[in-house]
């Protein structure tokens, strides 16, 4: 048994305040590995993000995206270690924002946060996954036609003034959002609502690319279907850490988190591929993944919270909503290329206002805490409109800033968000980083260059498929 510990708790510290040598004497070692585990788990989260986003892709910007997953938490890293984790989890900030007392982590050791099971160094380094993987989730914006460097500088500002700010609200125990209380689990708000509407702002802000049609998008086929397949399996284990993690302890409310988000994933690929199936009749593997990422995106703020029962509905409504949300960017106009809005921030909006209907505290008690009637089934019918309150904070948040932030950089010298008309029908891997995903795109670089071939029959058929029907994909 780990002794309880006894230093101080109202101030950032190092944790060498409570008088003793050995710091791990506070701390099961249980409790260590399981949150550890869960951080490894969701650091596979990221290039799994980056193998999804770039098999969605062309050929021609495939290597761009997985690059960004791997640059974009790279400069996360550095911000939450620099100031993000202080601003986001310091013990003394107000109701909106924290204060710099954890400044590049100082004191930032052995003193206990966001649970008495884990260690300030250790919670950080399980928030900093999270704080890293958001940012990856909306920078697939940018695929065709953005350029990496401001996107890489607006990465570091977002994660600033919008991700931490939001994460603040939601989990700090003086942020407003926690206080009202707004229930999220795992992140429904601060990851996805954030990560999908900074998606949608950016596609906005970047413009169409070129040739994009209102009503069908691009005819591009997605180019690689078996990374898609990868991705899905990577972002599929590793939301274990990413949902299970989220209860900070090893304990029974962490396996039913973990139950749930396996049984949700489940439900919204099957509820997605069989609505593509009814309208298309055809047997889609995109669409299975599709659903799969939009239930997990679903039951992400509802995890902790509800009963295997609501982990189904939350699959399905998801799945089914999200599978109808894609069709959304053709009814405004934007060049959302990847349905980042439609499985993200759709997904995290019905996930957040389900928690407030399906949200029952004996769900959470099995931390061994005791907690206030929570959703509609407990009887608590004002949780819907602290949940509503919650995700349209998240969602005005998101989106204002970002179009800010993004107008405002393209205004200076260097930083231009887009690529000019010629680097785009290069394409991203060419003209920004001169290495290809395939050796073979060298051989035949545009469609147009099978018409000068004496015969298609010497073009491989990969190659010949590129430009093809369009498809709906995440």
């Amino acid at each position: 048994m780990s002794a309880e510990y006894n230093g101080t708790d109202t101030h950032a510290d190092s944790g060498w305040s409570s008088g003793v040598h050995d710091l791990n004497i506070f701390y099961d070692t249980g409790h260590m590995t399981f949150l550890f585990l869960c951080a490894t788990l969701v650091l596979l989260m990221i290039p799994g993000v980056g193998f999804f986003y770039s098999g969605l892709a062309r050929r021609k910007s495939a290597l761009e995206l997985l690059l960004m997953s791997l640059l974009c938490s790279s400069v996360v890293f550095f911000q939450w270690y620099f100031w993000g984790y202080s601003l986001t989890f310091s013990r003394t900030g107000n109701r909106f924002l924290g204060d710099l007392t954890m400044f590049g982590l100082m004191d930032t050791i052995g003193q206990p946060n966001g649970s008495a099971a884990l260690p300030d160094i250790l919670f950080c380094l399980y928030q900093g996954m999270f704080a890293a993987i958001t940012p990856v989730l909306a920078i697939g914006a940018v695929v065709d036609r953005g350029r990496i460097l401001p996107a890489l500088v607006f990465t570091f500002i977002w994660t600033t003034v919008v991700y931490d700010p939001i994460a603040y609200w939601t989990w700090n125990g003086n942020g407003w959002l926690f206080n009202l209380p707004s229930l999220d689990f795992a992140g429904g708000g601060p990851v996805h609502v954030a990560s999908g509407t900074c998606a949608l702002a950016y596609s906005l802000m970047l413009g169409k690319r070129n040739g994009y049609a209102n009503n069908r998008g691009l005819p591009y086929r997605p180019h690689n279907v078996t990374n898609v397949v990868l991705g899905t399996v990577f972002l599929w284990i590793g939301w274990f850490g990413f949902n299970g993690g989220s209860a900070l302890a090893m304990n029974i409310r962490a396996i039913m988190a973990t139950y749930n988000t396996n049984l949700a994933a489940a439900m919204g690929g099957l509820s997605w591929v069989l609505l593509d199936l009814r309208l298309d009749g055809k047997w889609s593997t995109i669409g299975f993944c599709s659903g799969a990422i939009s239930g997990l995106v679903g039951i992400t703020p509802a995890a902790g919270f509800v009963a295997p029962w609501g982990a189904v509905i939350i699959g399905v409504v998801s799945g089914i909503a999200c599978n109808f949300a894609t069709k959304l960017k053709f009814l405004i106009g934007v060049d959302d290329a990847l349905d980042i809005f439609a499985v993200h921030g759709v997904g995290g909006m019905v996930g957040n206002i389900l928690t407030g209907i399906f949200g029952a505290s004996w769900v959470a008690g099995l931390d061994g805490g005791e907690y206030d009637p929570m959703g509609w089934v407990d009887g608590n019918f004002v949780q819907l409109g602290y949940q509503i309150a919650g995700t349209c904070a998240a969602f005005a948040w998101s989106f204002t800033l970002t179009c800010l932030i993004l107008f405002l950089l393209n205004l200076v010298p260097g930083l231009s968000l887009r690529a000019s008309a010629e680097q785009e029908e290069l394409g991203m891997d060419d003209y920004q980083l001169g290495e290809f995903a395939y050796d073979y795109v060298e051989i035949t670089r545009h469609v147009s260059d099978l018409a000068e071939s004496a015969s298609t029959s010497e073009v491989p058929s990969d190659i010949r498929a590129e430009k093809t029907v369009t498809t709906s994909a995440v």
